[in-house]
C-alpha cells in the first residue's frame, strides 16, 4: 500500500509513562496530559464497571484473567501485520499460515483497506491535545474519499453498535488532537473488527454523529479532571 501514502504532515514525537496504577500519560513540550484509553478506562459507567465484574466472577477471576491476556496478544499480534502491509514491509500471502492473527489482517485488508483506504498520511500516529488528552491512532488518512481517523478491533465475539461507545469516543478524541495539531477536518471515525472465527464487521460514524461522540468525549475529559483533582483534596 506504499502507493496511497501521503507523508503530508510532520507528525510530533510524544513520550509515553505509565505511573504505579498502571495509568497511561503522554507528555509533548513539557505538557503532560493521560492517555485517551485512561480517560475512558477512569471514567467508565458503573453499569459498564458491574457488567465487567459480572463477566470476571461468571467465568472465574483466574480464567478472566487468561482469556484477558491471550485477546491483548492476539489484538497487538493483528496489529502489527496490519502497521506492516500498511508501510509495504510485507505482503499477506497467507499460503498455508495457520497463524489466526495474520489470516485476521488479511480479512480486514481485503473487506476494506484494499477496497476503501484512498490515502494514508500516517499509521501508529501519535496525537496530542493539550491540556486535554493523547494517545496513538492505528490509522489517519482518506477512507471511503473523507478524512478519517481508523481503529482496528480483534474481538472475540461479533459487536453491536450499541456496545462499542468507547470505540467511537476514541476515534472522536484523536480526531479532535488531530484536528487541532495539524489544521485538518476529519469528521469520520472507522472502526474495523474481525474475530477469530474471521468474521469482519465494519462501524462508521460521521458528521452530526461524529460531533455528538466528540462532544461526549470532551465531557468524559471533564469528569476525569473532576476525579483527579479529588485524589489530592
Amino acid at each position: 500500500m506504499q502507493n496511497i501514502w501521503n507523508q503530508k504532515f510532520n507528525y510530533k514525537s510524544i513520550s509515553r509513562v505509565t505511573d504505579r496504577n498502571g495509568a497511561r500519560f503522554y507528555s509533548c513540550d513539557g505538557n503532560k496530559v493521560p492517555s485517551v484509553t485512561t480517560i475512558l478506562d477512569k471514567t467508565k459507567s458503573q453499569k459498564d464497571r458491574d457488567s465487567l465484574n459480572s463477566w470476571r466472577e461468571k467465568v472465574g477471576y483466574v480464567e478472566a484473567s487468561k482469556i484477558s491476556k491471550a485477546s491483548m496478544l492476539r489484538g497487538d499480534k493483528m496489529h502489527k501485520h496490519l502497521e506492516d502491509v500498511l508501510h509495504g514491509k510485507q505482503e499477506l500471502d497467507l499460503g498455508e499460515s495457520l497463524e489466526i492473527e495474520k489470516q485476521m489482517s488479511q480479512v480486514i485488508v481485503d473487506n476494506a483497506l484494499s477496497k476503501y483506504l484512498n490515502e494514508i498520511w500516517g499509521c501508529e500516529t501519535p496525537l496530542f491535545y493539550p491540556d486535554s488528552h493523547a494517545g496513538t491512532t492505528d490509522l489517519c488518512g482518506l477512507y471511503k474519499n473523507k478524512e478519517s481517523i481508523i481503529d482496528f478491533k480483534s474481538s472475540t465475539k461479533t459487536k453491536r453498535k450499541e456496545w462499542i461507545t468507547d470505540y467511537f469516543l476514541q476515534t472522536s478524541a484523536y480526531a479532535l488532537a488531530h484536528n487541532f495539531q495539524y489544521n485538518t477536518h476529519i469528521t469520520q471515525g472507522v472502526i474495523l473488527i474481525c474475530t477469530p472465527q474471521l468474521e469482519f464487521q465494519e462501524f462508521i460514524i460521521t458528521d452530526d454523529e461524529f460531533l455528538y461522540y466528540q462532544n461526549k468525549f470532551k465531557e468524559r475529559v471533564e469528569q476525569y479532571k473532576a476525579l483527579d483533582v479529588k485524589k489530592y483534596e
